[in-house]
């Protein structure tokens, strides 16, 4: 199994455990929890059963009892409830004679219907009988992280602090990327497997779909702009399995993908024309919690309060290239490989891999072990300070320095000339004076695939980091 060595260890922890044991894996669609639990467990459960997307009472019932049937339970009688459905279920497990006794119930909030008090059935089958035994372990699993989170790690009720264990399963790394695409027999270079990260991110499945002996190019086409192509209807798909009403969540999508930089909750309601409320501030929760978006404090902005920045590389993609486009060239990666636009692009995708692999950054310039702090910055020029600046990744240092980290996208070493030497030392003068107040030391960082070219400026960045850098393990 490629990666997963935290979430591994976590599992054999839970194992290991003398009493029964509730486990939370959630992660948002096609990362690999189900996977990681089949693989690690051989599909060896006392039962498995997985909840059918969009079915109502009835049918979650009848699949329910079907599952029950597969593990041994020959007669289970019809299901009228979740209480009958949780009592057939302590019966079985109460036949069997393993050692351990693993329940895995996948997909666990596509069972949450309207009015069936799924949830609460469960924590009274948990409370009342599963949590006293000694050789049960419960597993639960979703995409809809949000529904995990807020009815599972969260709630306060029948539920309430009852996990053992929770398991938020992120997608791979670069470094995993690479092991995963050797593994499936894809010859890739590090930028190519850069680009592609770019494109899908970690997700593990759509790396998955890669297909050995075709180009970054070709692959990219095939998956998303043919008309047959297999992501090509995977944005809609992904945020209507996550969100109920997932409209919002889109509205939302839509207002930040129009600023790399991120907004505010004032700017995003604006944008999105729709209320202030609770239900906005669940919207934007539930997207954080999926890895969508990340939200962070802007120093010296403390007035406007949170930032909120979209993340999410597929999502990205998806609404530069082919939101709206209606028919599109079925070769459109392969002709538009070299033009501005492709290439504008991937100067801002590298930048959002950088902030994706900040751990890596940090190993590279040897604070691995200093606690820090990482956000975006930037100032609009005014009276006082006449220069705009824009800063799209500060790692802010207890031992009281910052890295200023500079992202440029480039086939080869990059060339610092005179003007953009200047231009880095203008925005880390800017930055120290309006941020810091000049107390912080401000460390220029340069973040390009191939490192700088020898010429006279090549020393005005106070340290560099090269893709081969974003490619080392640095997770615990």
């Amino acid at each position: 199994m490629i990666g997963r060595k935290k979430e591994i260890e976590s599992i054999k922890w839970v194992l290991e455990k003398k009493e029964a044991q509730f486990v939370a894996v959630y992660g948002r669609r096609r990362v690999g929890k189900t996977f990681l639990v089949r693989q690690f467990f051989n599909d060896d459960f006392a039962f498995y059963h997985t909840g059918l997307q969009k079915g109502n009472l009835s049918e979650q019932l009848m699949a329910f009892r079907a599952s029950l049937q597969k593990y041994g339970y020959a007669d289970c009688p019809l299901l009228k409830s979740w209480l009958e459905a949780f009592s057939c279920l302590e019966e079985l497990l109460k036949k069997n004679t393993a050692k351990r006794k693993i329940v895995f119930i996948d997909e666990l909030p596509w069972m949450d219907t309207p009015q069936s008090k799924f949830a609460m059935w469960l924590g009274n089958f948990w409370n009342s009988w599963a949590s006293a035994q000694t050789d049960v372990v419960l597993i639960v699993c979703g995409s809809a992280t949000s529904w995990i989170i807020g009815k599972i790690v969260r709630d306060r009720g029948g539920l309430h602090n009852r996990l053992t264990d929770q398991i938020y399963l992120k997608p791979f790394t670069l470094g995993e990327c690479e092991a995963y695409a050797k593994e499936c027999g894809c010859d890739f270079t590090r930028m190519d497997i850069a680009e592609l990260y770019m494109v899908f991110g970690g997700v593990p499945y759509y790396w998955s779909l890669l297909r050995p002996g075709q180009s970054v190019a070709q692959n990219i086409d095939r998956l998303l702009f043919d008309p047959d192509g297999e992501l090509r209807l995977e944005y809609g798909q992904l945020y209507a399995s996550l969100f109920r009403k997932h409209e919002r969540h889109l509205a939302v999508v839509d207002a930040l993908a129009t600023k790399k930089c991120g907004m505010t909750r004032s700017e995003i309601v604006e944008a999105c024309g729709i209320s202030m409320g609770g239900t906005f501030k669940e919207v934007l929760e539930e997207l954080e919690q999926c890895g969508f978006i990340r939200s962070y404090h802007m120093p010296g902005c403390r007035k406007k309060g949170m930032v909120y920045q979209l993340m999410d590389n597929f999502t990205l993609f998806h609404q530069r290239f082919m939101a709206g486009k209606g028919a599109m060239d079925s070769h459109f990666w392969q002709h538009s490989a070299n033009t501005p636009a492709v290439n504008t692009w991937r100067g801002l995708a590298f930048e959002r891999l950088c902030m994706e692999h900040v751990p890596q950054i940090r190993k590279a310039l040897g604070i691995a072990g200093v606690l820090t702090n990482t956000y975006t910055w930037r100032h609009v020029a005014d009276d006082v300070y006449p220069v705009g600046v824009q800063i799209d990744l500060l790692i802010d240092r207890a031992d009281r320095l910052v890295n200023m980290c500079e992202m440029k996208w480039s086939s080869e070493p990059f060339t610092i000339d005179k003007e953009y030497a200047e231009k880095l030392r203008q925005k880390a003068s800017v930055y120290s004076t309006v941020a810091t107040k000049g107390r912080r030391g401000v460390h220029i960082t340069l973040v390009t695939p191939y490192g700088v070219a020898e010429n006279m400026y090549r020393f005005t960045p106070h340290s560099v980091v090269t893709l081969d850098d974003l490619f080392e393990e640095a997770r615990p």
